[in-house]
């Protein structure tokens, strides 16, 4: 990455930890006055001023009220000197216990002596306006920090890394020279050293540029199911184990399980790691036709959440006769990803089974009894198998998870196909060269090298306060 010169900033500070009890709390400083602002505070055991300790180093000592000179909290405090630091700017994080009273009291003193509360994501947002890292590095932070099983966790620590931005900026690269070659060719055309843009070599960059977005893309729905979990419906008549099979994933006791059908009047919801894969797991009320006022209401909304769902686990009861409100589920259901699972295998078979592999077609069936926690394990397997193929930890595999990405890209792959439609109708090169030069731009979007400050400050206040 390019180095960019620092931006001056006021200096910022806020809670950096989760709020409420624990053994400890910390409150970062970041800008030119964070050494001062701590030093107007701070005691340290040593006698010293933090300013003259080496940087990325951490003392113990405690802060006071300089008014008072009352001892408000024992601490340590790191000190990290700019510009080798997150944010690029001289850093200092006090160490306080994970108290509410205690880690406000010093927040508190921070703003009075000079401090301005930060802004949602505003630690991560000056890293990026410093250079220290790209936008989609900064967009991955978020990412590391909402990950919800070890597979979403690599996949944000690879875009961390810079391993989708360095692809970025190899495709932005190869462009840029194509449009510089071009832009030479039209505007000194007397240069005889430097060879001419040809149909046949912008048809072999635009190929070549091509294939590698939609290599990307290849990878967009599995890694916008890791960062954003798999919405994952539970739906049958009542009474056939839908919340049973959601405590099963869940692994505790969630939902409320009875006999009686209609228990479940509302739709529960649920995050679960199945073999790495995160599933938004939604256990709906029975679908049926009720005079109940309350249980009809949670009927409408199991519907609604049907058409919003990635996947749809169907629940039957092995020990009951298949029902017309059992076939009519099979109806709502066509067309989107379905497992169907026949529960309740422990009790004596009274359902058609022929009749549910004709209805079930080339989704995968599964039996179950949850009672007894058979058929889990292959429901599992099914699901991992249905949206991952190979190994989400392969390590030259760069994976674009976020939703913003995944537009631009899509964006981008219909500029470069423009410019090989282009090609191929023998569009003059100086035309073809509006299109190449909206793929480069685009691309550029994808990791903050053209963006507007509008869209900056949006992406930003999506991040926690503190981070």
């Amino acid at each position: 990455m390019k180095e960019v010169e620092r931006v001056e900033f006021e200096t910022i500070a806020a809670i950096s930890t989760p709020m409420g009890e624990g053994a400890i709390a910390i409150v970062r400083l970041s800008g030119d006055e964070a050494f001062q602002i701590a030093e107007k505070l701070f005691r340290s055991v040593s006698g010293k001023q933090i300013s003259q300790e080496p940087s990325h180093t951490i003392h113990y000592g405690h802060i006071i009220d300089p008014e008072t000179e009352a001892v408000v909290e024992e601490v340590m405090i790191s000190i990290m000197k700019g510009p080798k630091t997150f944010t690029k700017e001289d850093v200092v994080e006090i160490n306080c216990h994970g108290g509410l009273v205690s880690v406000n009291r010093v927040l508190q003193l921070c703003l009075r002596y000079g401090g301005r509360l930060a802004e949602p994501g505003e630690f991560t947002k000056r890293a990026f306006l410093n250079g220290r890292i790209d936008l989609s590095q900064a967009e991955a932070v978020m990412d590391l920090i909402r990950a919800k099983t070890d597979r979403a966790m690599n996949v944000a620590l690879g875009q961390m890394e810079g391993r989708l931005s360095k692809l970025i900026q190899k495709l932005r690269q190869e462009l840029l020279e194509t449009l510089a070659q071009i832009e030479v060719n039209i505007d000194y055309p007397e240069y005889d050293d430097v060879e001419e843009m040809t149909h046949r070599m912008l048809k072999e960059k635009a190929t070549y540029v091509r294939r590698e977005i939609e290599h990307l893309l290849q990878t967009s729905q599995q890694g916008k199911i890791l960062r954003e979990g798999l919405s994952t419906v539970i739906v049958g008549r009542p009474n056939v184990g839908k919340s049973s099979l959601l405590n099963s994933l869940v692994q505790e006791n969630k939902a409320i399980v009875t006999d009686i059908p209609g228990t479940t009047r509302d739709v529960i919801e649920e995050y679960v790691n199945v073999r790495g894969v995160p599933l938004r797991l939604l256990d709906t009320a029975g679908i049926r036709e009720t005079e109940d006022i309350v249980e009809k209401i949670g009927v409408e909304r199991s519907r609604q959440v049907l058409k919003e769902a990635d996947l749809l686990l169907l629940v039957l009861n092995y020990s009951d006769e298949l029902t017309k409100e059992d076939e009519n589920l099979f109806d709502v259901v066509k067309g989107m990803d379905v497992i169907v699972i026949v529960n309740k295998t422990d009790l004596p078979q009274k359902i058609d089974m022929e009749r549910i592999r004709e209805l079930a077609q080339d989704h995968k069936l599964i039996t179950t009894s949850l009672i007894d926690e058979k058929g889990v394990e292959e429901l599992e397997g099914a699901i991992a198998d249905l949206f991952f193929t190979g190994s989400i930890e392969s390590g030259d595999m760069t994976y674009v998870s976020n939703s913003r990405h995944i537009a631009l890209l899509d964006q981008a792959l219909q500029a470069i196909k423009d410019v090989n439609d282009g090609i191929e109708v023998g569009t003059p090169i100086d035309i073809i060269q509006i299109d190449l030069t909206r793929t480069w731009e685009l691309l550029g979007e994808i990791i903050g090298e053209s963006v507007q400050d509008s869209l900056i400050n949006q992406l930003f206040s999506q991040f926690c306060l503190g981070k």
